[in-house]
């Protein structure tokens, strides 16, 4: 499975413009019968205890990845944000994204004072979800339902050597993700 991301490189562009041009990617998967029919649909039946992602496709340059994660009832992320930009919809069923805004200023580390912005219920009709790179976009996504959710998301190249990072409000702590997770 092979995209192009518009006439231009993502991996060279700044990630606002990456990520505009990516969005009319991620809208022809979401009304792609047969993508769904074969990529998502069949994951529905599937049972786990915390969210996954079944299906991954990185491409031969690094400029996305491609991945199908699994939002089983009750599942939901770590609050964190990325070193990359992203955006995602929901396939099947219906994610709950939380944002948040960092109000410090970064200095002190290990330390990160959060306050949520908002939340929406996304569910296919509502359309996307977009993530800027590090405190651009700190949020959480999971499923609140008792049914099982799957979303689509299209993440351009890495900014940093990191993934991105994990934060917890209850502590005002924050930390280096250095692999997916």
């Amino acid at each position: 499975m092979t995209f192009k991301l518009g006439k231009i490189k993502p991996n060279v562009l700044r990630a606002e413009v990456a990520l505009w041009d990516s969005i009319p990617l991620l809208s022809s998967l979401m009304n792609d019968a047969a993508f769904l029919g074969s990529q998502v649909l069949p994951l529905v039946e599937e049972t786990a205890e915390d969210w996954y992602v079944a299906h991954r496709h990185d491409s031969p340059d690094g400029s996305y990845s491609l991945q199908i994660f699994v939002w089983p009832p009750d599942s939901r992320t770590r609050i964190h944000d990325h070193s990359s930009w992203g955006g995602f919809f929901c396939a099947v069923g219906s994610v709950l994204e939380e944002r948040y805004e960092r109000l410090d200023d970064g200095s002190v580390p290990d330390h990160a004072r959060l306050e949520e912005l908002w939340r929406v219920e996304w569910e296919r009709e509502d359309g996307i979800s977009t993530v800027l790179p590090y405190e651009g976009s700190i949020h959480r996504v999971g499923n609140p339902t008792e049914q099982a959710a799957v979303s689509v998301h299209l993440y351009g190249p890495r900014l940093g050597e990191i993934d991105g990072r994990d934060y917890d409000p209850l502590s005002d702590y924050v930390c280096d993700r250095p692999e997916d997770r």
